[in-house]
């Protein structure tokens, strides 16, 4: 491989051959559609956090470092109402409520996770590309 990362003719399939990109009419596609959702930092962290159990809100939110209640309470509705997840309150005084993965929500972990082995392996690539980039700008 040489330092400008040409790209690599002949060994992956076309991403516009697969049916993820194709138009439903609207000229929206389901990879677009997906991405609108788990595409932002916000959501993939809830899921990552999701993954192993329930948790509640607040604990939720101490496991992520840097976001507002306001920012969860969105994130977590936009989730929900894409059936990701599932909100139970929990009848006690004050009221509990917990988030959890609905089966929707825990397989989307394979992609998330052929997504974070991609990243481990090429993001020492990248950022080489990105400073002899750079480098030639500057």
């Amino acid at each position: 491989m040489n330092a400008r990362m040409e790209p690599d003719k002949g060994h992956q399939p076309l991403l516009t051959a697969s049916p993820g990109f194709e138009s439903d009419g609207t000229g929206n596609c389901p990879m677009r559609e997906v991405l609108d959702r788990v595409g932002d930092s916000w959501s993939l962290l809830v899921v990552i956090n999701l993954q192993e159990r329930p948790v509640r809100f607040n604990a939720l939110r101490r496991s992520i470092e840097g976001i507002s209640q306001r920012m969860l309470t969105v994130t977590l509705r936009s989730l929900e109402r894409d059936g990701l997840v599932t909100r139970t309150v929990k009848p006690t005084t004050p009221p509990e409520v917990e988030y959890a993965l609905t089966a929707l929500g825990r397989s989307i972990a394979g992609p998330i996770g052929a997504l974070g082995a991609w990243a481990a392996e090429n993001r020492d690539h990248m950022r080489a590309a990105r400073n002899a980039f750079d480098a030639a700008a500057a």
